[in-house]
This record gives structure tokens, sequence and C-alpha cells, in this order.
């Protein structure tokens, strides 16, 4: 992706349709679980049941970091690389560890 073309600019990002359709069927079905685990707390569930949903959430919300930041490195930071931002190389490690926690 040339430059010009980058849909990364300042801090923001146009996403393409697919990209943007993708993430937020992610965040639906993990708005869906985060439901219907108040809905079996308020149905008095066992708390292990409980526990299994929420680690699922866990799951479902790694699974959307793993891919906006795939998107990220991708387009964003590969782009500032090529232009030469070395700073957008110390953001990325920071974003790292901070994922990481």
């Amino acid at each position: 992706m040339a430059e010009a073309d980058c849909c990364c600019t300042g801090k923001t990002k146009k996403r393409t349709e697919q990209e943007l359709k993708s993430l937020k069927n992610r965040l639906n079905r993990i708005e869906g679980q985060i439901r219907g685990i108040k809905g079996m707390l308020e149905k008095d569930a066992y708390c292990p049941d409980i526990l299994i949903q929420v680690s699922a959430v866990h799951a479902a919300l790694n699974a959307f970091n793993k891919e906006l930041l795939a998107s990220h490195i991708r387009s964003c930071v590969a782009t500032d690389i090529r232009a030469g931002k070395d700073e957008t190389i110390e953001e990325l490690v920071c974003l790292m560890q901070k994922l990481m926690r």
C-alpha cells in the first residue's frame, strides 16, 4: 500500500468495509455472551458454569485483539516503518507490553 493510499492518519484509521464488518461481528457475539452471563447470574446459575462463560468471553476478546493488532501492523505500522517513522516501533512495543499484562 503506497503512503498516499494509507488508511491511517494521525490517531484514526479508515477501515475497509470487510474489516469493519468482521470486527463488529466479533463485538456483537461478545456482547451476546456478556448478556448471557448476566442472565446466568439472574437465574442463579452454578458458579463454575458462569466462570466457564467468562473464560469464553476472555478468549473472544483476545481473538478480537489479535485481528485488530494484525491489521494495525500490516497497515499503519508497516506504512510508517517504510516511511522511516521509527517512533512507530516504540509505540508498538509499548502497546504489546500493555496487551501482555
